[in-house]
């Protein structure tokens, strides 16, 4: 069952969805960059509404991918409701690049003028509850006697400044390869896929989602990259979520 859980600060604006699951299932699926909503009070944050259809607005596909997998492994989900455009949940609160002002050649200029009392404003209404909601998924599995295993599904583009990029899927990690080792190892024995480790981004990110309720919490987590164009319709979702629900189900994580 989908529920979308109001903002516990505003009550108005709606920042995260919880996918319901068992307390005791073995994976906790996270999707930081879901949905390109922006509030209207916000104006598209001066935005062309093309450019939210782009990726700097949110990970194209990701969200329909985590939603199938979760059902697939009858496994919690939390994804965000809000765009990365506002404020960037797989950042530190401290991060430069939190509330972007350039992203892939697009000015924000909603953005332009950000203080830091907006941003904080920012954090407490969209990425603080959403950040909650998944420790009280994480919180749930612990007290049911689970330490859950973190998959943190997002998307890249197919082509980037510096050409086309050959993977169809990467892993990111740093610091805890229990689960991300043996998820890389399963991805590349996969014969028709190429598949990068810390590609095309660096898996270490200093107060990321996956540094802040993984590695600072002991559980053993990965995020899982995959190419925007093989995401681009409902063949290329199912294929995923069948790939991966049959990885994750057989991979033995010490």
């Amino acid at each position: 069952m989908l529920q979308r859980v109001n903002d516990s600060v505003t009550g108005r604006a709606e920042s995260f969805e919880v996918i319901d699951g068992p307390a005791n299932s073995r994976y906790v699926i996270v999707c930081d960059h879901a949905s390109n909503w922006i509030p209207p009070e916000y104006g598209n944050l001066g935005l062309d509404p093309l450019q939210l259809k782009r990726h700097i607005a949110y990970d194209i596909g990701a969200a329909a991918l985590t939603r199938t997998l979760a059902r697939e492994l009858a496994a919690p989900a939390v994804l965000s409701h809000f765009s990365r455009l506002l404020i960037d949940p797989n950042r530190g609160d401290d991060d430069p690049t939190l509330v972007m002002k350039l992203s892939d050649g697009a000015v924000v200029p909603g953005n332009a003028k950000v203080d830091d009392a907006e941003v904080a404003r920012r954090i407490a209404r969209f990425s603080g509850p959403y950040h909650a909601a998944i420790d009280r998924v994480i919180d749930r599995s612990l007290a049911a006697g689970v330490s859950p295993i973190l998959f943190s599904i997002h998307s890249f583009t197919p082509v980037f400044h510096d050409g086309p990029r050959p993977w169809h899927c990467a892993v990111l990690w740093e610091g805890d390869g229990r689960f991300a080792l043996p998820l890389l190892a399963a991805l590349r024995a996969e014969p028709d896929i190429v598949t990068g480790e810390n590609e095309p981004y660096a898996g270490a990110l200093k107060g990321d989602s996956m540094t802040r309720h993984g590695l600072d919490r002991g559980l053993p987590h990965a995020i899982v990259e995959v190419r925007q164009d093989l995401l681009d319709d409902e063949a290329g979702i199912a294929a995923w979520a069948a790939r991966f629900s049959r990885i994750l189900t057989g991979l033995i994580v010490k």
